[in-house]
């Protein structure tokens, strides 16, 4: 009797364990099964920067439109990491969705190509490229770093500020201690333009200009303005030398976690927010050059074609990497 007690206990045992088993292989994720979805999207600037501002349009409209309950969490600031470990975090899925234009041509290489200085003649030939075909072939791979793109927001274009002299051409960058983004293009060029160039986290960037440890940086004017630079630099140079996409990317991992309705509600709500953001940050420029020159700033204007020649052999490095991406990008009307 007692032998028998036992193996109807093992045998329940094992019963539970074959449900339970069965049970996991069969059901959904919480994405899937109509429970609520948490999404955390970060990203490194100010909260009153364009980027956080079309943040909240894309919680409002993917909350808003969702087929089923969804809530946005925004984290501005770096509050998640830096631009990498944001990065790091979307292929870990610790992160869903980030801002990383900083580090994404260190996951796919030929990203690169929208870094070249001058490539894109103004906004409008930028935004035909991104969000055509090429756009779509150089994120194409993304996904087997665990990465996707959901759409190309934008930075804007790239000024340089210091605290020594205005700059009116290349000559005038020379020997001047520039901070740039860990990003080889950028570098190569301020070194071709003959700047003392160095690298630091964005996170570091205002303490290393109000301590002098660098002379100036370069960055677009809305980032200019929200992050207060003009406290510590008193010339601001309009040399428009990179146009800044801004890739929102999601993690690969949540994207595949979502139901095909789910995915294009976040699709749609990401490409909502690209609108918005692209109008507000070129509605706003004028604004904030404004804005700069009452805080104190001296701007002038450059000679812009003696910075595009002097950027030739940097368009000729990198010509064998990027192959006939360079022409098909000028050729887009």
């Amino acid at each position: 009797m007692k032998r028998k007690s036992v193996l109807f206990l093992i045998s329940f045992c094992f019963v539970l364990l074959l449900a339970a088993c069965g049970g996991g292989s069969a059901s959904t994720s919480s994405e899937n099964n109509g429970e609520k979805i948490t999404i955390k999207f970060g990203h490194v600037l100010a909260p009153d920067h364009p980027y956080n501002l079309a943040a909240e349009k894309f919680k409002e409209a993917l909350e808003s439109n969702s087929p089923q309950e969804v809530q946005v969490e925004i984290f501005h600031s770096a509050q998640l990491g830096s631009e990498r470990e944001l990065t790091e975090g979307l292929q870990l899925g610790t992160v869903d969705i980030a801002i990383a234009p900083g580090t994404i041509s260190s996951f796919e290489p030929k990203m690169g190509v929208l870094d070249l200085p001058y490539i894109f003649r103004d906004r409008e030939h930028a935004y035909k490229v991104l969000d055509g075909e090429i756009g779509k072939e150089l994120a194409a791979d993304l996904p087997s770093s665990d990465l996707r793109l959901l759409s190309y927001w934008e930075n804007g274009f790239r000024q340089i500020t210091n605290s020594q002299k205005p700059i009116n051409t290349p000559a005038d960058v020379k020997g001047v201690k520039l901070r740039v983004p860990e990003n080889g293009i950028y570098v190569d060029t301020f070194k071709e333009w003959g700047a003392n160039v160095t690298t630091m986290a964005f996170g570091e960037l205002y303490t290393a200009l109000q301590q002098k440890a660098v002379d100036g940086q370069e960055n677009p004017l809305a980032l200019i303005y929200t992050n207060k630079f003009y406290e510590a630099q008193e010339y601001l140079s309009l040399t428009g030398h990179f146009y800044g996409p801004a890739q929102v990317i999601i993690s690969e991992k949540k994207w595949k976690s979502l139901s095909p309705e789910m995915q294009e509600a976040v699709q749609s709500a990401a490409d909502e927010a690209r609108d918005f953001e692209r109008q507000l940050l070129k509605d706003k420029d004028e604004e904030y050059l404004e804005n700069l020159k009452a805080e104190g700033m001296k701007v002038n204007e450059v000679d812009v074609e003696a910075f595009q020649e002097a950027s030739k052999p940097v368009w000729e490095k990198y010509s064998s990497e990027f192959g006939d991406l360079i022409d098909r990008i000028q050729a887009v009307e």
